[in-house]
Order: C-alpha cells, then sequence, then structure tokens
C-alpha cells in the first residue's frame, strides 16, 4: 500500500504542473490581444505629439482651421453670452444674468440678520452690514477721511481734484457724481418720483419727502447743542448753528459780503436765473425761492400762527407775522435808530438813507429800493389785480390795499390817537391827524416857503405858482 501511494503521488504532481501551464498561457493570450499593435501605438504617440505641438504653438484646432482669429473670438463669445428675455441684456456669464433677472422678478434672496433688510446680490449685502459694524476700509490719502465703499471713496477724491465728470446736457452745470446729476435733471424734466401718502405732495428727492413728512407727524430729530432748539432737517440745523458761530465761511469777490449760501449769493451779480416753475415760467435763482414760489399755484399754506390761526407759505413769513404779537423788532437803523421786524424791512428802509435804488422797471424805468416796490409797481403797466375782496367783488394791486377796504365793510378802525381817542382805518390817516395835535408841517412849497401837513395840500397848492407863471 505504501508503494503504491508513493507511485500515485508524481502523477498527481504532474496533472497539476500542466494545468497550471496551461492557465499561464491564456491569461498571456488574453494580454497580448488587449495590447495596441506596435505601429498602432507609433501612430497615437505620433498624433498626441503633433496635438501638443499645434497646442504650443497656439495655432488652430483641426476643427477650426478655416477660422480666421476674429471669427474663432466671436464664436467664443456667443458661447458664453445670455441675453435676458424681458430686456434683451446681454450678460457674458450666467451668474451675472442670475443676478440682473432678479431686477425684474424682484427677488432678494440675501438677508441682514440685524435690521432685516433684503438685497439681490450678496455683494450688496457686504457693503450694508458694514452700517451695523461700521466698518469703513477705504481711506482718503489726501484728508485721512474713511468710506464704507470705493465708490464713496472715488466720488470723495473728487472734491480734492475738483473733477466733475457728469455735466447736463440741458444746462450745462457740471458734478461729481452721477446721482447728483440724475437729481439736478429732475429739474428740467419735472419728474418728482417721491409721493407724499399724507397729502398727495410729490417730491424730486427723497431726502425732500422725508423731510416734508415731519410735517405731519411733527418730528424734529436734530437738535441744537447751544440752545435746545429742534429741527425736523439737519440742513436747517447746520444754518441756525451760524447763528451761535457767526460763521459765514463764504466771500464774495464782487462786493466782498461774506455769505453761508455763495453760489446762490452770486448769482444776484450775474443776474442767472436757471431754475423754472413749470406752470407760469417764472424763473429763480435759488431752489428754495422755486418751492416757495410753488405754493402761489397750489395754495399751500403749511404754517400756522399758533395766536392767530393765521397761516402763511414760508416759516420766515411766519416768524415775521409772530414779531406782532410778541412786538419785538431785533433789527435796528444805525442811522435812525428805527427798529424793524425782519433784517428785509431794515435792508429796504437804509436805502432810504443811501437813496440807492437798485430795482428798475423795464417799462417806465422808474427805480425803486425794493423788489417788492417793483413788483407792485409793475402791476400798473400789465393791469394784473390779484387780490378780490370776498364781499364785494373788487380787485386790487396789493394785498395791504384789500385789507385797508376791507375795514369799510367790517367797520374796524384799529389806530387811534393817543391825544384825542379819534380812531383810524388807516395807519397814514391817523399819521396825518397827529400833525394838527403837534403843529408838524413836513411838506414846503419850492416857490414860497409855505408849508403843509400833506402832501396832496402841497400838490394842490402849487397849481398856484403854474397857472400864474401861464
Amino acid at each position: 500500500m505504501k508503494d503504491e501511494e508513493e507511485e500515485g503521488n508524481p502523477r498527481q504532481e504532474l496533472s497539476e504542473s500542466a494545468e497550471s501551464r496551461r492557465t499561464l498561457r491564456q491569461r498571456s493570450d488574453e494580454n497580448v490581444s488587449r495590447k495596441p499593435q506596435a505601429s498602432e501605438r507609433g501612430r497615437g504617440s505620433e498624433k498626441g505629439r503633433r496635438k501638443q505641438r499645434v497646442k504650443r504653438r497656439g495655432e488652430a484646432t483641426p476643427h477650426r482651421e478655416g477660422l480666421t482669429a476674429v471669427n474663432e473670438t466671436a464664436v467664443r463669445t456667443s458661447e458664453k453670452k445670455h441675453v435676458c428675455p424681458e430686456c434683451g441684456k446681454i450678460c457674458d456669464t450666467k451668474s451675472h444674468f442670475v443676478q440682473h433677472f432678479r431686477l425684474h422678478t424682484g427677488e432678494k434672496p440675501f438677508e441682514c440678520l440685524k435690521c432685516g433688510k433684503r438685497f439681490n446680490q450678496r455683494a450688496h449685502l457686504n457693503v450694508h452690514q458694514r452700517i451695523h459694524t461700521g466698518e469703513k476700509p477705504f481711506e482718503c490719502l489726501v484728508c485721512g477721511e474713511y468710506f464704507r465703499t470705493k465708490a464713496h471713496l472715488v466720488q470723495h477724491q473728487r472734491v480734492h481734484t475738483g473733477e466733475k465728470p457728469f455735466e447736463c446736457l440741458e444746462c450745462g452745470k457740471r458734478f461729481s457724481a452721477s446721482v447728483s446729476l440724475s437729481i439736478h435733471q429732475r429739474i428740467h424734466t419735472g419728474d418728482k418720483p417721491f409721493k407724499c401718502l399724507e397729502c398727495g405732495k410729490r417730491f424730486s428727492q427723497r431726502g425732500q419727502l422725508n423731510v416734508h413728512q415731519r410735517m405731519h407727524t411733527g418730528e424734529k430729530p436734530f437738535e441744537c447743542f447751544e440752545c435746545g432748539k429742534r429741527f425736523s432737517s439737519n440742513s436747517s440745523l447746520y444754518m441756525h448753528q451760524r447763528s451761535h458761530t457767526k460763521a459765514k465761511p463764504f466771500e464774495c469777490l464782487e462786493c466782498g459780503k461774506r455769505k453761508s449760501c455763495f453760489v446762490e449769493h452770486q448769482r444776484i451779480h450775474t443776474g442767472e436765473k436757471p431754475i423754472e416753475c413749470l406752470k407760469c415760467g417764472k424763473r429763480f435763482s435759488a431752489s428754495s425761492s422755486l418751492y416757495m414760489h410753488q405754493r402761489s399755484h397750489t395754495k399751500e399754506k403749511p404754517f400756522e400762527c399758533l395766536e392767530c390761526g393765521k397761516r402763511f407759505t414760508a416759516t420766515s413769513s411766519l416768524r415775521t407775522h409772530q414779531s406782532i404779537h410778541s412786538g419785538e423788532k431785533p433789527f435796528e437803523c444805525p442811522e435812525c435808530g428805527k427798529t424793524f421786524r425782519c433784517s428785509s424791512y431794515l435792508s429796504g428802509h437804509q436805502r432810504i438813507h443811501t437813496g440807492e435804488k437798485p430795482f428798475e422797471c423795464l417799462k417806465c424805468r422808474k427805480r425803486f429800493c425794493s423788489s417788492t416796490s417793483l413788483s407792485i409797481h409793475q402791476r400798473i403797466h400789465n393791469g394784473e389785480k390779484p387780490f378780490e375782496c370776498l364781499e364785494c367783488g373788487e380787485y386790487f394791486r396789493t394785498n395791504s390795499g384789500l385789507i385797508q377796504h376791507q375795514r369799510i365793510h367790517t367797520g374796524e378802525k384799529p389806530y387811534e390817537c393817543i391825544e384825542c381817542g379819534k380812531r383810524f382805518r388807516q395807519r397814514g390817516g391817523l399819521i396825518t391827524h397827529q400833525r394838527t395835535h403837534t403843529g408838524e408841517r413836513p411838506y414846503e412849497c419850492c416857490e414860497c416857503g409855505k408849508r403843509f401837513t400833506q402832501r396832496i395840500a402841497l400838490i394842490k397848492h402849487q397849481q398856484i405858482h403854474t397857472r400864474k407863471k401861464r
């Protein structure tokens, strides 16, 4: 048994070795079949080397060999462009197209976690967040001031360089910022996109609307630290503070006067009136003058006297009126000591002493010491009588003429003589009457020296001399 086993083992070993040789031969054949022929490998490697040489030389790839360099660029560009289906705008990248399309959809996916305000671009959110963090990474190298955005820095630097690259095509005025030009152009177009929901009044600037709305709310967030007076706008506070500092930082080279509003003052000398009322065509040198004038068309009188309820179109008119109740006359003439309620009355009065009459009527060349007197005089030529009596329908050239006339209907005689108690409808009547007590006769005849208490009496007397000469 043992010998048989020993003889059987060699036969088994031979069969196993033969089987393993067959397996190895099959694997070798499979590997050979997978490998490309040598000629094919050579051709393939040659093609790869040729492609690399073409790429290095910057030559056109085979499927674009017939295109010129310009056409090739056009093909590449057209592949990248994205056209907006709403407005037709072409965007270079898909991300730009997505951002642009949010303008049409109103989508604002980026929210500020501090205040809840939403934005259509992440970059706008990042800039907004600097308001909360106080971060101002952009520094002006000239004055050291910091800004939240690069655009604000660039705009600020134009203050130092004097550059004003944005020009109004209507009037030629130039601006340092495009947004300032856009706001200015609304003067010419009359566009007022911002509407007050309380009264329906419209404004050309959002800031003007915000200030106006404070009239309805009574809000006055800007306080003067000197006297505690509060204001509805920062500009009003700034102007008020100059009353404490007496600052007038701008000197006029024409007349030497120092002014806080230099540009508007210069227009007095140049006669420039660039701001036009779209209702009547009247022109003004300052936008504030136009703003007040427009109330004559709208009949708006937003400023009310708390003493008597009378309403006014301007705060300055209200302040002048209030001095009637208080009796205050803070403006004194250095020549004669006469006092006035407002500075404009004093300026007009001082021209009596200087004899200056800078306002001339173009119709008859008559000159006046105040623009108000000229305006009233011009109504003689144009026949305008804008003030109507509601009792009898009679019209008058001046408001004071209407008031005096209305006293005929009411019987009011507000002017009383202190000497005898007699009352008069007009101040002129009281002054003339008081001369009977004082004996004053201010009107003298140049021919004979006779004196009179009234100008009309002098005129009648002078006719005697005129008849004698004939």
